[in-house]
């Protein structure tokens, strides 16, 4: 059986069409798969476990019978949803993943990322990063109500949109000496994220020896996955709509 990775399909209600091509993705290429692993930004934007909105509820009901169907189930947080929580994760019949987590995959130790911290030459960025990651200020936001959370993720996002209009496209691409320097901390040769919407394979050296980042696409015109085998790893892209 093949095991899948996913990762920016910025869920939304905005675009259904991007909805409509995960549930096919389940239903179709990856049923019956040993395993799939979500790597962050599955929704645009997650304010917290109790969102009642009709796309939220969408979604948990696929999951988990996806999930039941006996398809082992991982969901890595995002820069858009790192509010995804525990009640969320059982809803959906899924195990939440530290950001990084390493693996056996094959006879392959890999490291699994969402990729946003590797990013280091956002400055901008990383200080938001360490912000939203704190639980003292993640516990703060959560406290608000729905349709405050709801409002400030609005102004997130365009904030956010705001400042990547204006900033230099390498600075929003990962830096190669924190990818090296990760890959060496946790003695892998191959590293799977998403984040960057990028999609490439991309060879490097690690400690004299041949090695790997794998990025993976963002869900937009083309729907993206690794598919991973016994003996291969293959980065798929398809039409949606």
């Amino acid at each position: 059986m093949s095991t899948y990775f996913i990762s920016d399909l910025h869920l939304d209600e905005k675009r259904p069409d991007i909805t409509r091509a995960f549930f096919d993705f389940l239903h179709g290429r990856a049923a019956g798969a040993e395993a799939l692993y979500i790597l962050g930004d599955f929704f645009e934007a997650w304010v917290g476990d109790d969102d009642d909105a009709p796309l939220a509820r969408e979604v948990i009901g696929e999951l988990s019978r996806y999930s039941g169907s006996g398809v082992e189930l991982y969901l890595m947080h995002g820069n858009r949803d790192f509010l995804l929580g525990t009640d969320f994760a059982q809803r959906a019949g899924a195990t939440l993943l530290q950001d990084p987590t390493t693996l056996s995959l094959g006879n392959e130790r890999v490291l699994l990322m969402h990729g946003d911290s590797l990013c280091t030459l956002d400055k901008e960025y990383m200080a938001f990063r360490r912000q939203a990651r704190d639980p003292k200020w993640q516990q703060e936001l959560l406290a608000k109500s729905l349709q405050e959370r709801r409002a400030i993720a609005a102004q997130i996002r365009m904030a956010s949109k705001s400042m990547n209009s204006r900033k230099a496209e390498d600075i929003m691409d990962v830096t190669q000496d924190e990818v090296e320097r990760v890959m060496l901390e946790h003695n892998v040769l191959r590293l799977i994220h998403g984040h960057t919407h990028r999609p490439a394979r991309h060879a490097l050296t690690i400690n004299g020896e041949p090695a790997e980042r794998i990025v993976l696409g963002d869900w937009d015109k083309n729907a993206w996955c690794l598919k991973a085998d016994k003996d291969s790893l293959e980065l798929i892209h398809w039409p949606v709509g």
